[in-house]
């Protein structure tokens, strides 16, 4: 999980995939912070991301840097204990001119049953599960 980690905080930005009906939904992202061994990215709960996770956690988190890239399969669960919420945005800082743990509006997921696949150009991929 840690290279997971690492991997997305380095690339800066990671493409976040979800489903909404029968058509998918793509989006960039740039959270992603562990709490209690966990994976997390966080959104807010008025954004077509929320809903969409809501109705199906499973998404896919796609990647690339330095000419290799990174795709998490994975089911999104959401934490809605204040705890992880300001964890997510002391690490981001940044964030809290537009959220606050107590907003009402802040929203983490961690990752479960993910399946990460770390690509590159002339190598074999390698898997991670986590």
């Amino acid at each position: 999980m840690k290279r997971v980690y690492e991997f997305l905080k380095k690339a800066g930005v990671y493409y976040l995939a979800t489903v909404e009906g029968d058509q998918p939904r793509v989006c960039p992202f740039g959270t992603v912070h562990i709490f209690e061994d966990k994976l997390y990215i966080q959104t807010g709960k008025v954004k077509p991301t929320s809903h969409q996770l809501a109705a199906n956690p499973k998404a896919e988190i796609c990647a690339f840097m330095d000419g290799s890239w990174i795709r998490i399969a994975c089911e999104l669960i959401e934490d809605d204990r204040e705890e992880a919420k300001k964890s997510m945005l002391d690490a981001y800082p940044n964030l809290r001119h537009m959220y606050d743990e107590n907003d009402g509006n802040t929203q983490v997921f961690y990752m479960k049953n993910a399946i990460a696949t770390f690509s590159a150009f002339g190598k074999e991929s390698e898997i991670v599960e986590f």
